[in-house]
């Protein structure tokens, strides 16, 4: 078969994970190609048409912190933007927006197709080549042939796709694009351990069919706060989004029609995600409830689709009808597309390295739900991450590996590789032991320094960065040394309910005060013109939580000392008498990088970890030697 082309970096799959990846090994200098079922599906919202959300805008303001793009199309295509958790504390605020779908589609695309060092090609991949145990190429159904140094999978829901509704099955990934078929039994005939899992999304509706005089409306913020750190545009809400809920007649027909959903009729096989269950599950596992919250959001600007975000199904189109209808505000309800489930095949990630490249061949590398993860913005974190190592890895340089206490991305990828997943992984700020530092934030403080030593972070944005940097050290120092008399200060108090001052105090001390805000600091001080409404609530959050932030740097810096004592690849545990059974064999499975990562391993022991502490010593020791 006739090569067509030679590439550094080949990626697999147009999503979000597909885009992070191909952007970054391109503009890393990687000649690249990114391959897609369809071009009308690049950057596609199948299920939410939103980003961002619980720990997922966290992520979101990571990527872009490291110089990716899911942040900045976020901004540029929002209809409605609203900061979660306010009424909690600042560790677990997070940004949640309303995507426009198509709009959200065309940056993305667009974004592709201005991108130097990029091609992109519209063909299913059915064949990943190898050679000796190292990645050479992938082979396309039209029997072509595109040599590359990396292959970057991120096939997202594509892989071994099958859509249920009811008793109807039928081959397909989301959107009635096919499925990419002959690719799995390629990747499984290479040793790759592959697994099955199930998800599933709502009914997209007709708008004049909702009644939403009778529906909660949910409004936008007031002041929005943009994902990225180069959003600097003054933005503005376009969309309302609504709440309805379902009842005990809702209830009744799911109850009625169980035996026909194929999630328990026995036709779907895949493992469905704990964290995001369809309606049939939440009624038969929240029996007690006698009702659940639907979220109903507008797909986009210029369509009349609306998403009933909770309201996810595989029960038989009739049902749905039925279904919908028993909802008040949903009595005429008209389907335009109806809820389904799909199976899809992904990587058991116990295969991959820290790095996200597999273990047993060189230069293939995996990214999204191809390893087991659900959601769209933990799709671009590993999505970037694997085009920078799939990239570095080419041009001879040390692959990145992301602490899991430097960021929620390390972590998502520390869980992966270390403990497996036994249903879709889900990002969640209780997954961090670390979250009051690893906030969204001061996403930038933490890893914007790592993008620009990468290559990531160009000239202005590091510009930007270290202005902001330098406007809060300013404020800080300005808040450390500014002495409030009681006279300014009382009257302040006295109108926060607080306890009046008999002598001065830094306005820095009186910051840290519960009742105590920025403004009323601004208010007594002055303003500064450098600090804007951002930067201004990071200063407030760490004057405020400073004892509990320098405890918790303080369990970081001891971390570190584990994760500093690295492990060599083909490091014999067999040998190791002081391990017991369990522990050597799931060291030799899953190879940690780190001593680290080793005692975070299920099944590990710290008399395990001892016993491998010494055991470290003594190999460096010997390896010293014979130097």
């Amino acid at each position: 078969m006739p090569k067509l082309g030679n590439y550094d970096v080949i990626v697999v799959g147009g999503g979000h994970a597909g885009i992070e990846a191909a952007v970054a090994a391109a503009r890393l200098g990687a000649k690249t190609a990114l391959f897609t079922l369809s071009l009308d599906a690049i950057g596609n919202l199948p299920c939410n048409p939103s980003i961002g959300g619980t720990a997922k805008g966290h992520l979101v303001r990571e990527i872009d912190a490291l110089g990716g793009c899911m942040g900045l199309a976020a901004d540029d295509t929002f209809l409605q933007s609203r900061m979660l958790n306010r009424g909690k504390g600042p560790a677990v605020h997070s940004l949640r927006v309303q995507t426009d779908r198509t709009a959200y589609h065309l940056y993305t695309k667009r974004l592709l197709e201005m991108t130097p060092n990029l091609e992109i090609k519209q063909a299913e991949v059915t064949e990943v080549t190898v050679e000796n145990g190292a990645v050479t190429g992938v082979v396309t159904k039209l029997n072509a042939v595109y040599t590359a140094k990396s292959v970057i999978l991120a096939t997202g829901t594509y892989l071994g796709g099958k859509i249920s509704v009811g008793d109807a099955s039928y081959a397909a990934g989301p959107d009635g694009i096919s499925a990419a078929e002959p690719l799995t039994a390629c990747l499984k005939a290479l040793g790759l351990p592959m697994l099955r899992f199930k998800t599933g999304t709502p009914a997209r509706v007709h708008r004049r069919s909702i009644n939403f005089n009778l529906l909660e409306r949910q409004p936008g913020d007031d002041e929005i706060v943009p994902f990225s750190f180069m959003t600097h545009a003054k933005m503005k809400n376009k969309v309302d989004c609504y709440i309805a809920y379902t009842n005990e007649k809702t209830h009744a027909v799911i109850q009625k029609n169980l035996h026909r959903s194929p999630m328990y009729s026995g036709m779907i096989e895949g493992i469905g995600p704990r964290y995001c269950p369809s309606i049939e599950d939440k009624v038969v596992r929240f029996a007690d409830k006698n009702r659940h919250q639907i979220f109903v959001e507008p797909c986009g600007e210029d369509t009349n689709e609306m998403y009933l975000q909770g309201m996810s199904s595989s029960l038989p189109e009739e049902v749905q009808n039925e279904m919908y209808r028993t909802i008040i505000g949903f009595e005429n309800l008209e389907i335009m597309r109806p809820a389904y489930a799909i199976e899809y095949d992904c990587i058991d990630p116990l295969a991959l390295k820290a790095t996200l490249e597999c273990m047993e061949i060189e230069g293939l590398y995996g990214a999204g739900q191809f390893n087991g993860t659900s959601g769209y913005e933990e799709a671009a974190g590993q999505g970037l991450l694997a085009g920078v190592n799939a990239t570095r890895r080419n041009q001879g340089k040390p692959q990145i590996i992301m602490p899991r206490q430097q960021s929620y991305l390390g972590t998502l990828i520390d869980d992966l590789v270390t403990k497996g997943v036994s249903d879709p992984y889900r990002m969640m700020t209780s997954r961090s032991e670390y979250r009051l530092y690893l906030r969204q934030d001061n996403a930038d403080e933490r890893l914007t320094p790592l993008g620009r030593e990468l290559g990531l972070v160009q000239d202005d944005r590091w510009e930007a960065f270290n202005a902001t940097m330098h406007a809060k050290k300013q404020e800080i120092a300005r808040l450390t040394a500014a002495r409030l008399t009681p006279a300014q200060a009382n009257p302040i108090l006295e109108k926060k309910g607080g306890s009046p001052l008999k002598t001065g105090i830094l306005a820095v001390d009186l910051l840290k005060r519960p009742e105590i805000t920025y403004s009323d600091i601004e208010e007594m001080i002055g303003k500064s013109a450098e600090v804007d409404p951002s930067l201004a609530a990071r200063i407030e959050t760490e004057v405020k939580y400073d004892g509990y932030i320098k405890r918790q740097l303080e369990q970081i810096e001891s971390v570190k000392k584990q994760e500093n004592v690295l492990i060599p690849e083909q490091f014999d545990y067999s040998t190791l008498g002081g391990l017991r059974l369990e522990a050597r064999e799931k060291l030799a499975k899953i190879r940690p990088h780190s001593l680290g990562q080793a005692g975070r391993i299920p099944g590990v022991s710290p008399n395990d970890i001892s016993q491998l502490a010494l055991a470290l010593a003594l190999y460096r020791q010997q390896q010293a030697a014979k130097e």
